[in-house]
This record gives C-alpha cells, structure tokens and sequence, in this order.
C-alpha cells in the first residue's frame, strides 16, 4: 500500500475561477465525445459526395488509432511540462484538424486530418480529468463527476441527430465547422486561469524508444479490432499478422518498462491493486457500454420493429441511466467511508438487468426495454467516477497525469475489444451472406435468428459486466484526500 501523501498548497481559487474552468474543461471533453458520435450518421454523405466509399471506415480507424496511440504520452509530458500547455497543444491540434477536414477534398485528405484530430482529441478527455484532479480534492471531484458523464450522455444523444441534420440539411462539412467554436470556447476559458494553478512540473525524461513501442503495439492492435470480422476474416492474413505484430511489440514494451530508467508508464502505477483493479472495471464496464450503444439500435429495429427515428429515442433511457448512476455514485464518494457498496450492488442489478434482456428481452412490451436499459446504465454510471477517483487518489502528484492517461488508455483499448466481440457475434449470427453494413443486416435479417444472435450479444454483456464487478471488489477503499494539493509519497 501506498504510504500516505503529505498535503501541499492547494491552489488558491475562488469558487468562480473554479466554475469557468470546469466550464472550460467541460467543452474540451465536449470535443472529444462528440466528435466520436456524430460522424456516424453522416459517413454516407461524405462517402457519397467524396466518391469513395470504400475508404470510408478510414475517417473512424484514423481518428481511434492516433487517439488512443497518444493518450499516454499526454499524460507524461503534462508531468513534465504542466496541464495548461499540454491541454491547450491538444485544444489547437484537434482544432486545426477539425479545419482540415472541413476543407478536404478527398477521402485521403480527410482519413490524414483525422488523424491529426485524433492526435488533439488523445489529449482532451485524460488531461482535463487530470486538471480537475489539481484544482479539486477527491471527495470534491465526486461531486461534479456528473459533469463528465453528462458530457458523454449528451454526446451520445445529439452527436447522431446533429451529424444527421447537418449531412442532410446543411454540409457535410458543418460536422466539423461546429467544432472550431467550441474548440475557442475551450480555448479561452482555460488559457487564463489555469495559469493560476500552481507549477508542479518535475524533473523528468520521456522513454521514447518505449512511447514508440507502445503506439506501434496500440495501432497494430487497434487496427486488428477495427477490421476483423468486417473488412477481413479474423483468420485472414492482415488480421492475424495485425495482431501478431501487436502483441510482440506489446511484449517489447512490457520488457522496456522494466528496463528503462524512467519507463513510459512507472511500474509503480501498473503494480498498484487500486490502479489495476478500477482500470480493468472501468474497461470491461465502459467497453460493455460502448458495445451496447452502437449494436442495440440493431436489435431495437431488427427483433423489437422499431423504425430508425424511434429506435433513436429508445437509446436514451441507456444514456440517462448512465449519469444517473454516475450522480449516485460521485454523490455517496463523499458521504461514506464504503463507497465501493452501492456501485458493486448497482452494477450486480445490472447483469440481472443484461441477463432479463437476453432472455426475455423479445417477450417484453418497449417500457420494459427501457427501464431494463435504464437498469443495466445506472450500475455501469457507477463504475466510472468511482475508478477516475480511486485511480488518481491512489498515485502520487507527479505522476497524476501519466496515471490518468493510462487508464484511459487501456479504457478505449478494452472496450475496441469488447466492440469487436459483439461486432462478431452479430455478424456472424447474420449468416454468410449477410453484408457488413447494419442497414442492409437489419433489412435481410430474420427477426427469430437475429433475436437469437442478439441473446448471445446480451449474454457477452452479463460476462462484461461480471468481470467488471470482479475487479470493481478487488479494489482497496483508499480514505478519499480531501485538498487538492498533494506532494508524492514518502
């Protein structure tokens, strides 16, 4: 167990120097999450209006290979050099990304701009998890974790209905216009007061052979997720050499780490039971949900019979759910001593929830669905205030940042795993001569065989969420600190 941690100069804010940051930290995370949604629904368009459609899944891939890829090295280089300027290079890239794809004129220019979106948009949601982190205490980070999730909820909600809107009304290109205001919003709400935070860089070096190594492993891998089971067969070539290279490379960084003199991730931080334990539940939990969000629409329409504008509203009670769990949980962080109990018992009612669905889910009228949907969210909202905290309450300052990055790092890395079981088990249950493209599966599905397939779907999520429960009682129920300011251990 970590030695305790000595208290520090709290940074001296005044509750509204701490609302406009929050405020400003919020649309950066605005960036981030609503850009992973509403480009969905527009993909059409662009590949219309571009001429090549069969490049389309780039603009995803690009943008979920550099975003992941450069997660961690944020989190250590705003370790050595500060958040501000950390979160405002990530601001400007996305933002200068964002333009440039606006402005594409083709298909490879806008799979290039992506990336360099994706290489902004790595940053934006760890570092300002990490900044809130320096400005709050931990028992008063539980209390605006409603902010965070409600930012994923709303994305979640309007992302598809604004990419929709604009591809059909305005521009396809408007998907990306919308962001350079709320990126300058983001901008100017940050730059000035997070120059009242007080300096805490310390002395330190970047492993670069070993920030190489992992984002080799991270793209191989993640590129492996994307296309297996829907550009290749799993046990085609390119899928096969994918993930062999990504695991071998994975294995070198692993063996660096406990080589480098100041390895990339501290072997402190991946040895750590509370760092652990709430990166694998928040993993398995967070993926579970991502993998619900993007297939249950499928099933809401293919099994239930719902059309594409119902089904839509049907997939909010799933995102209520999560901020309302969210809210219970940051709310009962400050108040008990056991804030584990009421998340573990929450995320319990959410496998019984997953578990009715896949049984009795087709048998149900659409207001069971829906409290079920709400169920099974609330338990996952749960999970996630209470693994950001219990991570950055367990590390010591100078390494808040790298720790932060890398569970959000293995976050999206568990849950690409994740959305490509269920991607396979939908796909396959299809049939062979099923196509790749959700439209035309929910068209020539049988209702009785994809409702079938959809009880495997359902299934997979009660073993998700079990082994995010598994994890989730494993972690140590550290005494939360309560000033922001805190020095490392010993």
């Amino acid at each position: 167990m970590n030695a305790p941690h000595r208290a520090e100069t709290p940074a001296r804010l005044t509750p509204d120097q701490i609302r406009s940051i929050i405020i400003g930290l919020v649309a950066a995370m605005l960036l981030a999450a609503l850009d992973q949604t509403i480009v969905a629904t527009a993909l059409p368009t662009i590949g219309l209006e571009l001429g090549d459609a069969a490049n389309l899944p780039w603009i995803v891939t690009a943008y979920l290979l550099a975003s992941t890829a450069v997660t961690p090295l944020y989190g250590k280089l705003s370790d050595i050099h500060g958040r501000r300027i950390m979160l405002l290079i990530a601001i400007v890239t996305f933002s200068l990304g964002s333009l440039l794809c606006a402005l594409a004129p083709s298909m490879i220019a806008l799979a290039l701009a992506r990336g360099l979106q994706g290489v902004g948009g790595g940053g934006l949601i760890a570092l300002s998890q990490t900044i809130l982190a320096d400005i709050l205490s931990a028992k008063e980070r539980a209390r605006y974790q409603v902010y965070i999730a409600g930012v994923f909820a709303v994305s979640s909600v309007a992302g598809p209905l604004l990419g929709g809107f604009f591809a059909q009304h305005l521009h396809w290109s408007a998907i990306f216009w919308v962001n350079l205001p709320i990126g300058l919003a983001a901008f100017l709400l940050t730059n000035d007061k997070l120059k009242l935070l007080p300096r805490r860089e310390r002395r330190h070096s970047v492993d670069y052979p070993g920030a190489a190594l992992l984002v080799v492993s991270s793209t191989s891998l993640m590129l492996a997720l994307s296309w297996g089971g829907v550009r290749y067969p799993w046990a085609s070539a390119p899928v096969i050499g994918l993930l062999g290279f990504g695991l071998l490379s994975g294995a070198a960084f692993v063996a660096r780490l406990a080589k480098a003199a100041e390895p990339l991730i501290p072997l402190s931080i991946l040895r750590d039971r509370v760092v652990a334990g709430a990166t694998l539940a928040a993993c398995f939990a967070m993926g579970t949900l991502i993998g619900l969000s993007i297939y249950v629409p499928i099933y809401l329409e293919g099994v239930i019979g719902l059309d594409p504008s119902r089904s839509g509203l049907a997939m909010v009670p799933l995102m209520v759910g999560t901020v309302v769990g969210a809210t219970i949980s940051g709310r009962s962080m400050v108040h008990f001593r056991h804030y584990k109990r009421l998340p573990l018992a929450l995320l319990s009612l959410s496998v019984v929830a997953c578990a009715t669905l896949a049984f009795l889910g087709h048998r149900l009228p659409l207001w069971g669905i829906e409290i079920l949907f709400v169920l099974l969210s609330m338990g996952i909202g749960t999970v996630l205030p209470l693994s950001t905290i219990a991570v950055q309450n367990a590390v010591p300052l100078p390494q808040l940042g790298i720790a932060t990055a890398s569970m959000n790092f293995f976050r999206a890395l568990g849950g690409a795993l994740i959305v490509a079981i269920f991607g396979t088990l939908v796909l396959g249950g299809a049939g062979e001569g099923a196509a790749h493209d959700m439209a035309a599966l929910i068209r020539g599905a049988d209702a009785a065989q994809l409702g079938q397939t959809f009880r495997l779907v359902f299934l997979a999520a009660c073993l998700g969420l079990v082994l995010a429960l598994a994890c989730l009682s494993l972690v140590e129920e550290r005494p939360l600190q309560d000033s922001a300011g805190r020095k490392p251990a010993g």
